[in-house]
C-alpha cells in the first residue's frame, strides 16, 4: 500500500506557487518544532480577492504538498473565502494524508491566517473569520495534529 496518493505526490514532486512575492499585502509564517515543519505563505490581494499566493516551505513531502495546495485554493477567493479553508479542505483536496502527517495541513490553515492577519493589521482591517485568532500563539503550546495517529 502506497503511503501517498497520487494528488499528494504531484503536489510535492511540482508544486504550485513556490517562492516569494515582492511587497506582498500580507505574510504568515507558522511552524511547529515538535515536528519539525516551517511554512510560510505571502498573498497579494486586490478588491478583497486573493489575485497570488506563494509559499516557502521547510519540511517534509506533505508539508510541501499542503502547502501547494492551500495557496492554490486561496487563490482567486476573497479574504473572507479564505479565511474559511480549513485544514480539513487542505485534506480533502489533497486526497488525505496519513495520520501522522496531518499536521502539514494545520500548519497551512495557520499560515493562511496568518498572512491574512498580517495583511488586516496593515490595512486596518477587521475580518470576523480572524476573531480570536493569534498568530504570535507558542507553536510548542498548540495541538498541531502530531499526535493525531489514531484519526
Amino acid at each position: 500500500m502506497a503511503l501517498y496518493n497520487d494528488t499528494v505526490i504531484s503536489h510535492f514532486t511540482n508544486p504550485h506557487n513556490v517562492g516569494e512575492l515582492l511587497a506582498p499585502d500580507g505574510e504568515g509564517t507558522y511552524g511547529s518544532p515538535v515536528c519539525g515543519d516551517m511554512m510560510k505563505i505571502s498573498i497579494k490581494v486586490e478588491n478583497e480577492v486573493i489575485v497570488d499566493a506563494k509559499f516557502k516551505t521547510f519540511g517534509c513531502g506533505s508539508a510541501i504538498a499542503s502547502s501547494s495546495v492551500a495557496t492554490d485554493m486561496i487563490i482567486g477567493k476573497t479574504v473572507e473565502e479564505a479565511l474559511k479553508v480549513t485544514n480539513r479542505d487542505v485534506l480533502n483536496e489533497l486526497g488525505g494524508l496519513p495520520a501522522i502527517k496531518i499536521h502539514c495541513s494545520v500548519l497551512a490553515d495557520h499560515a493562511i491566517r496568518s498572512a491574512i492577519y498580517d495583511y488586516a493589521k496593515k490595512t486596518g482591517k477587521h475580518y470576523a473569520g480572524l476573531d480570536g485568532f493569534n498568530p504570535d500563539a507558542d507553536a510548542e503550546d498548540n495541538d498541531h495534529g502530531c499526535d493525531m495517529e489514531n484519526q
